[in-house]
């Protein structure tokens, strides 16, 4: 982003990108089954921890403007062999998580056409292979969507979820409330390791300090204004989708639309999640292809993946393959969103949790003191994610193992 400074509203709307995607459209409900209206203490409970996340990530992006992201922060820190592994959780989390959120955009395609059952389940999985397939190609082909175009998709999604909740909202009832906790302290838990899929993006902060005309406090003021944004969508979302009971839905969305505007929400929501999830895939797919290039020119993947003219298509390829083969496991197995949310979750809170601990000898003073809360709050939130966690400890053994196959890499610190 060159000849252009951000001004805060700006720096707002990209950082509510970064932490606001299609997840939001199906996380009310897999809260809701793991712990009933009692989710909402989860939702209450997550956005306090990522107070401190929220606010360690913009003090390191203030202090090194333009870094190079959490692997930036953790390789001078905890050296190389963890700087791979973080880049392993993340790239490792893309297959499941692209997976998770074109599941997500053909439930609402098969709401949206009132297909019930097991063709709903069918119709889903085509819309998600559709999704997925285009998003591959169009990165393959050097297709990007460009950053106005995001920018007017996640105004988008926040316009629908505020006309969901203001629309919804007169049709709320006391009854829905109860029982409150069915499952009790435990379903709760259960729900914040789920949710966890909505809280994660704030590493993003550190990334945008140099593009602020206001280097010192633009950062700050967006990361506050974001934080505002998304505890107003997010409680909103939560306690009128649960006390309407759109939770009981596995698309909580469209219900919420069709109590204020009727049954033509129904279509428009189908189309509009349709865009919305395409869009969203495509970024990340166009991410983590970059940064398994990236990796492999580290020595942290094979060489090969390292394309010699300085392209993503080996990287790209591989994370086709990889994607392909969560798909399989998925079919096969019968898993469906949840669990897939679930281990992209845990994988992405590693990623935070390392940033994090990174940040305390990074920082001084005051600043490092909300790095040791945000440590700890990132710890809490990451224990959330249960046996999920065996993801990111599998991910972490390959990246190490990567590393002894190539101690002369590992000894130069690439």
């Amino acid at each position: 982003m060159t000849g252009h400074k951000l001004g805060a509203w700006q720096g707002t709307a990209l950082l509510v990108g970064a932490v606001l995607g299609p997840g939001m459209l199906v996380l009310p409900h897999l809260a809701a089954v793991s712990a009933g209206p009692a989710s909402v203490l989860a939702w209450v409970g997550l956005l306090a921890l990522s107070v401190p996340v929220a606010a360690t990530f913009a003090a390191l992006g203030t202090r090194n403007p333009g870094g190079g992201g959490v692997s930036a922060f953790v390789r001078p820190v905890f050296g190389p062999r963890v700087s791979a592994m973080v880049g392993w959780w993340f790239y490792g989390a893309v297959p499941m998580g692209t997976l998770a959120g074109a599941l997500i955009g053909g439930q609402y395609v098969a709401a949206s056409l009132d297909v019930t059952g097991t063709g709903a389940s069918g119709l889903a999985g085509v819309v998600a292979g559709a999704l997925l397939a285009g998003a591959l190609a169009a990165n393959a082909a050097g297709l990007r969507v460009s950053g106005r175009l995001q920018l007017v998709m996640v105004l988008t999604l926040v316009g629908l979820l505020v006309v969901a909740v203001a629309a919804a909202a007169p049709s709320m009832t006391t009854a829905y409330f109860a029982p409150f906790a069915p499952y009790g302290l435990a379903g709760v838990a259960d729900a914040a390791g789920v949710l966890l899929f909505a809280f994660v993006g704030w590493e993003v902060a550190s990334h945008l300090s140099g593009e602020f005309a206001d280097r010192r406090r633009g950062l700050i003021r967006a990361t506050g204004a974001t934080l505002a944004v998304i505890a107003v969508l997010y409680l909103g979302v939560a306690f009128v989708a649960t006390g309407t009971g759109a939770t009981r839905s596995p698309v909580p969305l469209t219900v919420l639309l069709e109590m204020g505007v009727g049954p033509v929400a129904r279509p428009v929501t189908g189309v509009v999640t349709l865009l919305l999830t395409f869009g969203a895939v495509n970024t990340y797919i166009a991410g983590a292809a970059r940064l398994g290039a990236a990796l492999a020119a580290e020595g942290a993947l094979p060489r090969r993946f390292a394309d010699p003219a300085g392209g993503v298509r080996r990287s790209l390829g591989l994370l086709a393959t990889l994607t392909v083969g969560v798909a399989v496991v998925a079919l096969v197995s019968g898993l469906g969103v949840d669990p897939l949310m679930r281990a992209t979750s845990a994988c992405l809170a590693a990623v935070t949790t390392a940033g994090t601990a990174a940040a305390i000898p990074t920082l001084t003073g005051g600043r490092r003191a909300v790095a040791v809360t945000a440590t700890i709050s990132s710890g809490v939130a990451t224990a959330f994610c249960g046996w999920y966690l065996l993801v990111p400890l599998a991910l972490a053994a390959v990246a190490i193992l990567g590393f002894r196959a190539r101690p002369a890499l590992a000894v130069r610190g690439r």
